[in-house]
């Protein structure tokens, strides 16, 4: 297998964690975003929506999408177990996950991208030409404290995000976390439940070692 990552991006680092968390290793391959490498003919046989992570199999296989990545990975390597224990378990973490994506990650990124210079004409992620649209922006502020809400709510009856064991959604949910700060838009200081959360999740050897 080679994992196709970029150290600056924070989809790929989601899945870089998960490997550490499996402590197993997997070549990796560097894809420079910033100079356009993804958009480039070599990359884009590989993902044709020319973004990063990407797991090319053995076969020449390419999964693309970070929780295909990471459901194929807890399958090779079952222990420990980050995509639940129990049908129960896996339907929370799909469950939250999908949250954590919708609330929190598009939040961050219509911030990010409407807003931020560097992505003139690049709002959205992939071969094709987006303009900036700065309403989505202050959207995207605005709905970041949906996210910080519900999972400081959560987190305040349960250890983990999705109950009482580190998978997968937590993952998701320290990245965003993280790549909120990038764009100014840190944690309230009245999640103490989120906050504290954060300070386990960023400790575990595999988070620490993989910061954007």
């Amino acid at each position: 297998m080679k994992f196709y990552d970029c150290a600056t991006a924070p989809s790929p680092r989601r899945v870089r964690i998960f490997i550490a968390e499996k402590g197993v290793e997997i070549p990796v391959v560097q894809v420079d975003l910033r100079s356009g490498e993804q958009l480039g003919e070599a990359f884009r046989a590989k993902n044709p929506r020319c973004t990063v992570p990407v797991l090319e199999l053995d076969d020449g296989t390419c999964l693309t999408e970070t929780v295909a990545i990471c459901d194929y990975l807890d399958s090779v390597y079952p222990q420990p177990s980050l995509m639940g224990r129990t049908p129960k378990e896996r339907a929370l973490v799909l469950q939250w996950n999908h949250w954590i994506e919708d609330l929190g990650f598009l939040s961050v990124a219509e911030v990010l991208r409407n807003s931020f210079p560097g992505f003139k004409d690049r709002a959205l992620p992939g071969p094709d030409a987006f303009e900036q649209i700065p309403a989505l922006a202050e959207r995207g502020r605005r709905r970041i404290g949906q996210f910080w809400a519900l999972l400081d709510r959560q987190l305040g009856a349960n250890a983990w995000v999705a109950g009482d064991a580190f998978t997968m959604v937590d993952i998701s949910a320290l990245v965003v976390c993280d790549f909120a700060q990038r764009v100014k838009l840190a944690m309230p200081e009245e999640c103490a439940a989120l906050r504290a959360w954060h300070g386990r999740a960023a400790a575990r050897p595999s988070s620490s070692g993989s910061v954007l």
